[in-house]
């Protein structure tokens, strides 16, 4: 059944509840079997209606068809047979047993021999397991419960536990405009219709010749639509309207999208006589792909088919996040402090910062060059001049029009949504794709010659969760490529010049591109070959390019006429209409205006050699910047996508880029690198960190195996960037003096001894001290989550408010958080291994709802809002020790076993995939690296193993090196954990921490030694992968130099620990976490139970550092002053 025809059942359902046929609305749902209405099930439970409970089930699932679906059937079965013996009906009983309960006897023989033995006693309740079996209500509400939980975790019942949300009487809203537009459409509307029949077509007989006007009201409900507002697209009349539509009119066919709910599930055990005390709820079940062509529900007399691409969620299990009230924003949010100029060389034409690397900008100018820039070291990453890289492969009219004149230019340069590939489209025929490789590299992908004449724009988009290419030329036409090869998919003809600009969207489901031409006309195109839906005039009747904010729930437009005025306006999509026109503009305009958005709140155009900025509720200017002066007539600006960041286009072939205060410490960040003295001036940069030594998910990139390249970007993103005190961002641009001065300054201090030389903060906790076992930062950066020997939970929260972002910090104390419930979350035990002896193992997701965490006991599957357990699973023995997410999918976790073994295990359908063995002692580490496609583990036995992510076997395996004077083979806890360059491995012992390539070589290590001689308890490389932060037994905390393991510096305990805490006995940190955005933030759990926060000092924004480079006597350059060589020559 199609998709349309699957929502005229739920009209009908809504119509028939409506006018109360309560009987058949039940029926319709239980025979259509696309809405199971919960209300109705618990009625006919409550009142113990058994056979229709039966029955009203069978239309959504059977006995046979999965285990949740067999546990709700005994349930029911099984409280029937109770209720039996309980009215003493013994005959009944019988016949219950052999009919509906002996089914289950092959899957269980043992439960129904004992569930027989009930017929044998006086009173089943003298069964141990029934003793509290209450009165039949109770017991019907109590199983209820549990069928509920049972209901919402079978995915037979995905996406039919929740009715569509719609508007009351929706199916004669329907009919009436059905009518309404069947009345306008009358060759001789009369003004008060008599509507006599639904079963025929509306026509009204002649009066008298006369054409009067169209009627205002119909006889059923509501006004007829006003002439001139253009029909909503995917309309099923079977005409063609006759109305023009006014020159504005949107399609009122994109409004917002209705979030879907999301369902709580439970884990099905197997049936049992009693329920167990505590219902656990599985993971949600999400819907699954819907992303697939389907045809719209066609009416008795229409032959007129039309298409809605309807795409669905990835299959894979999702947690629903945590909502965030709106940010109050101010215009310190705007970039607009100067913090880089970079010489392209050539008049930029189109910018593009990267969507994941907020640093990495995409430039194309005027000689058809692009080049991609850090801008933060202001290093030239990439250059390509433009080459056609298959002139055989081209038509004609391209050879033709380079031999003529070989000058070409990039009109636009963008990203695809995931940062992997790139486009650009030339003045001539063609467009270009490139792959990028996040080291780097750029490589050939697609070469497509796309339109006669110049290509105008290029963007990506997913009709059909295809990615695809969407170009506009000279010659009116808008095309779609497939981006895998490059095969035309779609064209769409209809405008009468050369279209300027597109911008493909998507609402509720629908697939759709905006398209503006050069004569000012605005369409609209669904992913068939209907044509145009929308058809309208853009203010100025020029050059005009749109634009939705980052929410997708706002469409601006801006566009400059030919006589030079200027117009940016927000349209109201519903009605068709310009709801606010934006002024400020100069009378007349230089140039082409253009325009972006950024944070949902505001809009810049460049615009009199200046940036204006708007507040998008407010249509006067908000302010303006000259940025030092230099800029274009009407400068081309880009955000990126954390809106920290503005670049803007020079009049002297350069761009500058501008930055607000997350900006400005994002570039601070990045000067760091370039200023520290353990790396060269050709050293990467890398990207920050993708997976915590420990239990944190793993976040799935892309990075290429390769282990020597020329650069590696920063993949750094703003929204993980603590906000840092003014008094720290002073000065942005980096002096190579200051930075010797500086490196010199802090190699002499690398001993901290003392309070004042960081800031520590020890973290609230009335609670019962127990030893921290494990510890992590929230994936935001704005919690910290320990678990103690005790198998108790702690959760410490940053608040938010108008000084503080709400980022941990040593400086602001944070909340010992619970729910109003006062609901501690604790680990399930186990009575044969004592939580205080247990291995502990935890891992958050990485929205930061949910942790799954293990303390000997079952592993417990948290909600971080109400701390109550979702469920449980992997009953111990043997016990669980470690666990990880599989990079590529959230439903596969790897778990470390007490036993040795790793399971993989499927928590969507709640089995275990394969079980892998290869230690000889437990489990103690995970890592999962993407870009090898290797999981790498380690055990109690100081052994790593690799094994393959594809079909699971294993690579390699090696013991790991003991240090001189020590026995081998070691033995004892071993941690790795990927660097973020998923290549280097981090291997921490207590006898060592060291660095493993991808063949599991050891490229170095480091021993305890001279000021640091005892055991290390814990190792976890920094956020940025730059540092290496150790503990040690002792009570030390050292930061290590990640690339050569040299030391930076060492916190005593005196340095962190105050004074009345050491007293008596020695603390010590147990576990080291490393703040997901601050490279320079730990947390410390200790062996007293006690958490620290550390941080440098105000005079001393980093740890530590290694001597100066001795290499030719002077430190390394600073790349800033680097300048490219590969400049093109005009």
């Amino acid at each position: 059944m199609s998709s349309l025809s699957r929502e005229l059942v739920f009209l009908i359902l809504q119509f028939l509840d409506e006018e109360k046929f309560k009987e058949t609305v039940h029926k319709l749902e239980q025979e259509s079997g696309f809405f199971f209405n919960m209300r109705h099930f618990e009625d006919q439970v409550q009142a113990g209606e058994w056979d229709e409970v039966e029955r009203y089930l069978c239309g959504f699932t059977k006995v046979e068809d999965n285990r949740y679906s067999m546990k709700i059937f005994f349930e029911i079965r099984k409280q029937k047979y109770l209720e039996a013996l309980d009215r003493q009906d013994r005959a009944k009983a019988v016949e219950i047993l052999v009919k509906d309960l002996k089914v289950f006897a092959s899957f269980n023989e043992e439960l129904f021999k004992e569930i027989t033995q009930l017929l044998t006693l006086d009173n089943f309740r003298q069964n141990e397991q029934l003793s509290k079996y209450g009165d039949t209500k109770s017991a019907r509400n109590i199983m209820l419960m549990e069928l509920k939980k049972l209901i919402e975790a079978n995915p037979l019942f995905r996406d039919k536990l929740t009715f569509p949300p719609f508007k009351s009487s929706r199916l004669r809203t329907l009919i009436n405009q059905s009518l309404n537009w069947q009345h306008q459409l009358c060759k001789n509307p009369r003004p008060n219709p008599d509507i006599k029949t639904l079963f025929t077509d509306h026509t009204c007989s002649p009066a008298n010749g006369a054409r009067p006007p169209p009627p205002g009201n119909s006889p059923l409900v509501g006004p007829v639509p006003k002439a001139g507002v253009f029909p909503p697209l995917g309309g099923h009349s079977p005409f063609q309207p006759v109305v023009s539509p006014s020159p504005g009119a949107i399609a009122g066919w994109m409004a917002a999208t209705n979030p879907s709910l999301p369902h709580p599930a439970v884990a099905a055990g197997p049936p049992s006589l009693m329920q167990p005390s505590t219902a656990a709820a599985f993971l949600k079940h999400p819907r699954a792909p819907t992303g697939v062509t389907g045809m719209d529900y066609q009416s008795a007399d229409s032959e007129h088919l039309m298409k809605r691409i309807r795409t669905g969620q990835s299959e894979e299990v999702s947690f629903s996040g945590v909502s965030h009230t709106p940010n109050a924003y101010s215009q310190d949010d705007l970039p607009k402090t100067v913090v880089r100029t970079l010489s392209q060389g050539s008049n930029v034409m189109s910018m593009d910062f990267h969507p994941q690397q907020q640093t990495i900008l995409l430039v194309g100018t005027n000689v058809g060059d692009i080049s991609l820039w850090e801008v933060g070291s202001r290093e030239r990453l990439a250059h390509k001049p433009f080459k056609v890289w298959d002139i055989s492969s081209c038509t004609m009219g391209l050879q033709t029009a380079l031999l003529k004149d070989a000058a070409i230019s990039v009109n636009r340069c963008v990203w695809a949504p995931d940062g992997l590939l790139l486009g650009v489209a030339f003045s001539k025929h063609i467009v270009q794709i490139y792959a990028y490789n996040p080291t780097g590299e750029l490589r050939h992908h697609l070469e497509i010659d796309a339109h006669i004449g110049g290509v105008n724009d290029i963007a990506f988009a997913h009709p059909n969760k295809q990615l695809c290419i969407v170009t506009c030329g000279d010659d009116k036409t808008i095309k779609v490529w497939d981006a895998q090869a490059g095969r035309r998919q779609y064209t769409f003809e209809g405008h009468e010049a050369p279209v300027y600009s597109v911008c493909p969207h998507y609402k509720e489901n629908i697939q759709f591109i905006f398209s503006t031409a050069i004569d000012g006309k605005i369409k609209a195109w669904l992913y068939d070959c209907v044509g145009s839906r929308v058809d309208y005039d853009a203010p100025g009747h020029w050059c005009t390019t749109m634009a939705y904010s980052a929410d997708g729930t706002r469409l601006f437009s801006c566009g400059t006429s030919k006589e030079g005025d200027s117009h940016l306006v927000e349209w109201n999509e519903s009605e068709g209409s310009i709801k606010r026109n934006y002024s400020g503009f100069r009378k007349r305009s230089l140039g082409v205006v253009q325009f972006d958005t950024t944070r949902n709140r505001f809009l810049a155009a460049g615009d009199e050699f200046q940036i204006k900025f708007w507040d998008m509720d407010n249509t006067n200017v908000l302010t303006v910047v000259e940025a030092d002066g230099g800029l274009a007539a009407s400068p081309r600006l880009r955000f990126n996508k954390e809106g920290s960041l503005l670049a803007a286009t020079l009049i002297d072939n350069g761009i500058k880029i501008l930055a607000n205060n997350d900006g400005l410490r994002l570039i601070r960040m990045l000067e760091s690198r370039i200023a520290d003295g353990s790396r060269g001036p050709s050293e990467p940069s890398k990207p920050l960190i993708v997976n915590a030594l420990g239990p944190v998910s793993t976040v799935s990139t892309s990075v290429a195996p390769t282990l020597e390249r020329d650069r590696i970007p920063p993949a750094v993103s703003i929204s993980n960037l603590a906000s840092m005190e003014n008094s720290r961002l002073v000065d942005v641009k980096p002096r190579v003096s200051d930075d010797v001065d500086n490196k010199i300054k802090v190699w002499k201090m690398p001993d901290i001894v003392d309070q004042s030389q960081l800031k520590a903060l020890r973290l609230p906790d009335p609670m019962t001290a127990s030893k921290i076992v494990r510890l992590l930062f929230t994936n935001s950066g704005l919690a910290l989550l320990a678990l103690a020997s005790n198998a108790v939970h702690k959760l410490w929260k940053w608040q938010r408010t108008d000084r503080i972002s709400g980022k941990s910090s040593a400086y602001v104390v944070p909340q010992l958080w619970q729910p109003p419930s006062g609901t501690l979350m604790t680990n399930d035990v186990s009575d044969t291994n004592p939580s205080e002896e247990a291995t502990a193992c935890i891992a958050l997701s990485k929205n930061d709802s949910y942790v799954m965490s293990a303390s000997g006991g079952k592993v417990s599957l948290f909600n971080m809002m109400t701390f109550k357990v979702m469920t449980t699973f992997t009953s111990p023995p043997p016990a669980a020790t470690f666990l990880a997410f599989h990079p590529q999918d959230n439903n596969i976790i790897a778990i470390g076993m007490e036993d040795s073994t790793i399971q993989i295990y499927n928590v969507r359908v709640d089995e275990v995939k394969t079980i892998l063995k290869g230690h000889q002692k437990r489990i103690t580490g995970l890592a999962f690296s993407q870009s090898l496609n290797t999981l790498v583990s380690s055990g109690a036995d100081a052994q790593l193993c690799a094994w393959s992510i594809d079909g699971w076997e294993k690579k390699k395996a090696r013991f790991i090196q003991a240090p001189h004077g020590r026995s081998s083979p070691l033995i004892g806890d071993t941690k790795v954990q990927f660097h973020n360059d998923q290549i280097h491995l981090l291997v921490v012992h207590e006898s060592q921490i060291s660095v493993y390539d991808s063949n599991l070589e050891c490229l170095r290590s480091w021993y305890p030694k001279d000021s640091l001689p005892a055991p290390i308890t814990s190792a976890i490389y920094s956020c940025d992968g730059l540092l290496v932060y150790a503990g040690f037994s002792d009570g030390a905390v050292a930061v290590f130099d990640a690339d050569s393991l040299r030391l930076r510096c060492r916190i005593a305990p005196s340095a962190y620990i105050p004074s009345s805490s050491t007293s008596g006995s020695s603390v010590y940190p147990l576990v080291i976490a490393a703040h997901p955005s601050e490279p320079n933030q730990i947390a410390v759990g200790m062996s007293d139970g006690v958490v620290h926060v550390v941080e440098p000092s105000d005079a001393e924004p980093k740890w530590g550092g290694p001597p100066p480079a001795q290499e030719n006597g002077s430190l390394p350059s600073n790349s800033s002053n680097h300048q490219p060589s590969d400049l093109p020559a005009r």
